[in-house]
């Protein structure tokens, strides 16, 4: 005794109708239920000076501005980004093409790009104190919040903030230096998958 199914299964006419529905009904609900998930990033923060702890938590907190989950992973110096004092400096050594301008005094002097050689650089003792002042100036001049505005904005939006294990071990520190909202201490083999299943993912 044949069963409902059987006719189905051997109707060509009831197969072209339910391709048809399918192809008419499918690409719309695959639509509603891309537009209701979340988006969400993973940034691998790998460097702990001033200018390299900008771009993880402007990007972190405006994703979480905009909805998405935001995860930042920080391993090698980026570890350095949750630590309870932010000890970000800058060094024009270390950027060639970083420009060297004056936060301070008439616009014509503010405009000069001064040239510092790297001789200078190098052999002027404290140099990098005095350029990541200045470089605090410019930002300040310019009304970009600070190092620690953002990273407060990132614990308030609830951004994920992720520290490598190996990296604690590795550099000798305790848990206890890093800020209370640190989320997790885990290696690359916990947060790969994380990474893999992000729609953007990011490495600075």
């Amino acid at each position: 005794m044949s069963t409902p199914a059987d006719d189905m299964q051997g109707n060509p006419e009831m197969d072209a109708w339910l391709d048809k529905k399918l192809d008419e009904l499918l690409p719309k609900k695959l639509e509603e239920i891309d537009a209701a998930r979340t988006p969400s990033m993973s940034i691998i923060a790998t460097k702990g000076t001033l200018d390299w702890a900008y771009p993880p938590f402007i990007l972190a907190s405006t994703a979480a501005a905009l909805g998405w989950d935001p995860t930042i992973f920080c391993t090698f110096y980026g570890l350095l980004l949750l630590t309870k004092k932010l000890p970000c400096e800058v060094s024009p050594l270390g950027n060639p093409a970083m420009p060297m301008k004056m936060p301070f005094g008439p616009k014509w002097f503010q405009d000069y790009e001064w040239p510092m050689p790297n001789l200078v650089m190098a052999g002027i003792p404290g140099f990098e104190k005095v350029a990541t002042g200045l470089m605090k100036k410019t930002f300040k001049n310019k009304g970009v919040a600070t190092i620690e505005e953002l990273r407060e904005l990132c614990i308030e939006a609830e951004v994920e903030m992720v520290a490598c294990q190996m990296t604690v071990d590795v550099f000798g520190f305790d848990n206890s230096e890093f800020i209370p909202e640190v989320t997790d201490y885990v290696g690359a083999t916990s947060f790969l998958p994380v990474a893999q299943k992000s729609d953007v993912c990011l490495f600075i």
